[in-house]
């Protein structure tokens, strides 16, 4: 049985996309097999590996609204292991759409049933936003990463997607976890990036990863060329910092 992780914070900018697809394609470096699922209208995780969206006729879309078998929706990517759900635009009407359904909140849970067998781990990329998909998504997963920007506003509505996770867990998903926050964009030489690790350490503790991600210029540029950076540039900080990241989290769940 696959470990289910939503990557969710509804503030933008965070580099949550980037830690999907990198993490995703880390993860699948390590000898484990992955599905990314991008639950973001923006298919910024999708187009990120190179997929062309206009090309596709079946994605989390056609799954979460019209009940399409997964399995019809999942391709491969360029990176080793990686296999990905695609997004489109139409997921922005997904959730109107959504609001009839019977049980509208436990669609994705119910999606990931027959596939997870398949995957180690299935990584869900959120939209910046609490909506009903990122709800679903937390209501699928068993835990979830939050991304925080090492910038002045770094906490700032953090507690609203903590209050989320507990409505949450209180009323859809009880065994729902943080796996922890993840310290993003973070620059060593400013006082303000070692401020705000500090700070976050000190209210989250233990559940703050030990592996930071630097500021790097390969980690902007791969996405314009399709591929993770591990793909793109193996030997770059952000590649080594998101091989370290995915070592972390395979060494949590031992």
């Amino acid at each position: 049985m696959s470990k289910v992780i939503a990557l969710a914070n509804q503030k933008g900018g965070v580099g949550k996309t980037t830690t999907s697809i990198n993490l995703a394609a880390a993860l699948g470096r390590e000898g484990t097999r992955v599905l990314l699922i991008d639950a973001d209208p923006q298919a910024n995780t999708s187009s990120g590996l190179g997929v062309e969206i206009r090309d596709l006729d079946k994605t989390i879309y056609e799954c979460l609204v019209n009940g399409i078998d997964p399995h019809t929706a999942i391709i491969p990517t360029n990176a080793k292991n990686l296999f990905l759900i695609p997004s489109h635009i139409d997921l922005v009407g997904a959730e109107i759409e959504m609001l009839n359904m019977e049980q509208r909140e436990l669609l994705l849970k119910r999606l990931l049933q027959p596939i997870r067998d398949e995957f180690d781990y299935i990584l869900i990329d959120c939209s910046p936003s609490l909506g009903l998909i990122t709800v679903n998504a937390l209501t699928a997963s068993d835990s979830v990463i939050i991304p925080v920007q090492c910038e002045f506003f770094a906490l700032e509505g953090i507690a609203k997607l903590l209050n989320t996770i507990k409505i949450i867990k209180s009323k859809l998903n009880p065994a729902l976890k943080i796996e922890g926050f993840l310290l993003t964009m973070f620059d060593n030489r400013l006082r303000l990036s070692n401020q705000v690790y500090e700070e976050v350490k000190r209210h989250f503790g233990d559940l703050v990863f030990n592996t930071v991600i630097s500021r790097n210029v390969r980690l902007s540029e791969a996405p314009s060329h399709g591929l993770s950076v591990l793909d793109y540039d193996p030997h770059s900080k952000g590649a080594r910092n998101y091989s370290a990241l995915a070592k972390e989290l395979i060494k949590r769940q031992k």
